[in-house]
């Protein structure tokens, strides 16, 4: 099967993704986090905060401000045991374990892994990995390695600004046990909600970021002790007390640099972790994806040029004019989760859906290394929507335009029963959701400046805006569920992208719930 094939079917052919007879072997599954041996650990301080409200950034972070910041991210909230009954009463009931963190993730299966480049007085200089389950830091690479991370991301004199780096790897067995070739698609979503997370807690530690998409991949790696066929790093983020980080338009820059020869420039590593699964099978589209998407010089590193807008003409349907969101971000995420048969129906008012749009595309405005200097650069994903029960507004579907704050009618009518048709499976009902919206993007995965590369930035983008508006609905008293199993087909014929090159990325209804009826307790103390 050729890349092209692959993604094709990934997006529009899902059942030609994955093989029809794949049996899911969940007492050999892997753990949902990554566990290194025999290396020196460095335990983080177990008393994070239950608001971040009033928080005053720090002159100098710390070894508890990274701590709390981590968790934030990426920690451990929850321990969830869901029983399922048997179809005998001879059978034993079915209890399923599962840790969850603030970020959503398919399946709850949490395929990335952080890492963090640290210089703070507290610990030593160095890489290290982000132990979720026994929230500390494991000590990979000691040493300072500004220069050798400029050169890896194609930048002068940036690393050296920073107190930290971030890393957004994936692992890609923890969740190809389960959806075999479909956890491609997973994989660059669930990376993409967990940025869009650590870039909302940076902003309320007052730290700047900028998410580089682009860098010379094996480097990296080297760097980190990788093994390039089981894990890969799929973003870096340095972090900075600045009020931001220098852009640098990487075209401009003299040096070519190789991934070859960067990588001689370090001794390797060698590492152990512990997975669980005794037998892992092969994943060799996904290896191949992945080598396709790397990048080995620097002269590859590519900007987006400016495209031309499509459907900004004709009417819209303003939206009242409203005050950005003010909330408290740890509130927001422990109030959030993934609803299934907990919406209820209700009806949604002018100047409650205009401060849900308002503020999830006000707040996905990053700094990143695609656009290079060009700071008019509009957003590369989009936000469709079926809508029922709105106050002032016909049901039908919209295009939300963040300039003009309105909604640009597609076609108007009541599209709860044709999404439900769509659902491959029924875990959610949409005739109880009044927004059922859509992320959507370029059809053609930004093919043309980045090749096989581009589809995994763009499933990125679309998470990224996914979890601000998971946490926008929160905020407002709402909740959702992002969801993958939806007809895509089906959906951008609604939407009429045909035309305008366009297609759905991820469906995320968000509605009205009930209280779920579970007993609940914190692993906060």
């Amino acid at each position: 099967m050729s890349l092209e094939e692959f993604l094709h079917n990934l997006h529009f052919n899902i059942d030609k993704a994955s093989p029809p007879d794949w049996e899911v072997n969940w007492k050999d599954s892997p753990l949902p986090y990554k566990l290194y041996r025999e290396l020196p650990v460095f335990p983080l301080s177990l008393e994070i905060p239950l608001t971040l409200e009033g928080i005053e950034a720090t002159v100098k972070p710390d070894q508890y401000t990274m701590g709390c910041f981590l968790w934030l991210i990426y920690g451990l909230t929850q321990y969830s045991q869901s029983i399922f009954p048997s179809d005998s009463i001879d059978q034993a009931v079915e209890v399923m374990q599962s840790y969850r963190r603030f970020v959503p993730s398919g399946g709850a299966l949490y395929p990335n892994e952080l890492y963090v480049y640290l210089k703070i007085e507290e610990l030593p200089v160095g890489v290290y990995h982000y132990d979720v389950a026994h929230h500390s830091l494991v000590l990979l690479r000691e040493g300072n390695f500004d220069l050798y991370l400029d050169r890896a991301l194609g930048i002068q004199n940036n690393i050296s600004l920073s107190f930290g780096t971030v890393f957004v790897s994936t692992m890609f067995w923890k969740n190809f046990f389960k959806y075999h070739n479909f956890s491609y698609r997973l994989q660059g979503l669930d990376a993409g909600v967990m940025i869009g997370q650590l870039l909302e807690v940076a902003k309320r530690f007052g730290f700047a970021s900028k998410v580089h998409f682009q860098y010379l991949d094996r480097a990296i790696n080297h760097l980190l002790g990788l093994s390039e066929q089981e894990e890969s790093v799929y973003a870096v983020i340095p972090l900075s007390l600045e009020q931001d980080i220098p852009i640098i338009d990487k075209k401009n820059l003299n040096e070519c640099v190789s991934a070859a020869a960067l990588c001689q420039e370090l001794t390797p590593i060698k590492t152990h972790h512990y997975v669980r699964s005794r037998k892992m099978k092969e994943f060799p589209m996904l290896k191949r994806m992945n080598e396709a998407s790397m990048l080995e010089s620097t002269g590859e590193f590519r900007q987006i040029k400016m495209r031309k807008r499509i459907n900004d003409e004709g009417q819209v349907i303003a939206l009242p004019h409203v005050k950005r969101l003010s909330y408290d971000l740890a509130s927001s995420c422990r109030k959030r989760y993934s609803l299934e048969m907990d919406f209820v129906l209700g009806k949604v008012s002018r100047s409650m859906l205009a401060a849900l749009l308002q503020e999830t595309l006000s707040s996905f405005s990053y700094q990143n290394d695609l656009e290079g200097t060009d700071k008019k650069q509009k957003s590369r994903v989009f936000l469709y929507g079926c809508l029922y029960n709105i106050e002032g507004i016909p049901d039908g579907a919209y295009q939300y335009d963040s300039d003009a704050h309105g909604l640009r009618p597609i076609d108007l009518g009541d599209y709860r029963l044709t999404l439900q048709y769509g659902l491959s499976l029924d875990n959610v009902n949409l005739i109880q959701v009044p927004l059922c919206l859509h992320v959507a993007g370029d059809k053609d995965h930004y093919k043309g400046e980045w090749g096989s590369r581009g589809y995994r930035i763009q499933q990125m983008e679309a998470g990224m805006l996914v979890q601000r508006l998971l946490l926008a609905a929160s905020a407002i008293g709402m909740g959702g569920h992002p969801l993958l199993g939806f007809d895509v087909n089906l959906c951008d014929k609604i939407y009429k992208m045909e035309s305008q090159g366009k297609t759905s990325l991820i469906q995320i209804p968000i509605g009205f719930y009930r209280p779920r009826p579970w007993l609940k307790g914190s692993l906060q103390s």
